[in-house]
């Protein structure tokens, strides 16, 4: 069983209701990645969106790292967009460890968790994938090997078909 980083919240009676629900539309949101470029989640419609939520000191994530970055890699042809949310962490300490490791998928900075809470998330790694139409399609809670034939499978479903074919429903 895999097991994902639960967050250290001393208000956890307070916290806010999730806010996003699967087959409805994601929460739109505007981050910086630690590069300075701005992303907006609703620039990328037309795109099948990946929100992976993580930290450098959380080890279920670091153990799905890789496997994101081959996906990410696997898939720069793709109408699809990977990007990767740092929660509750320090931008360097991302920056160094994707450096160090040779990951080239966006991470972004959401230091106020407004993302995170919007998401609703509970720890981390959390992971959302969002339709071409922006709504959000599945949320996966814990590790995943990203790069396996059945995550690529699934993410595929939700990629347009190109002209002629048929789409499984």
């Amino acid at each position: 069983m895999l097991a994902g980083c639960g967050q250290d919240r001393q208000d956890t009676k307070q916290a806010p209701a999730a806010i996003a629900t699967v087959n409805q539309p994601a929460p739109d949101f505007t981050l910086k990645d630690v590069q300075g470029k701005t992303w907006n989640l609703t620039d990328l419609r037309g795109k099948v969106v990946l929100v992976n939520f993580w930290a450098t000191w959380c080890p279920p994530c670091q153990e799905e790292l890789p496997s994101m970055e081959g996906l990410h890699q696997g898939m720069r042809q793709a109408p699809f967009q990977m990007l990767t949310i740092l929660n509750n962490d320090r931008a360097d300490f991302a920056q160094n460890l994707a450096l160090k490791r040779g990951y080239t998928f966006p991470i972004l900075l959401d230091p106020e968790s407004k993302v995170a809470a919007a998401y609703g998330i509970t720890g981390v790694p959390e992971t959302f994938i969002i339709d071409t139409q922006g709504i959000l399609r599945e949320k996966h809670i814990g590790p995943r090997d990203w790069n396996s034939q059945g995550a690529r499978q699934m993410l595929s479903g939700y990629l347009p078909r190109p002209a002629g074919s048929q789409q499984k429903n």
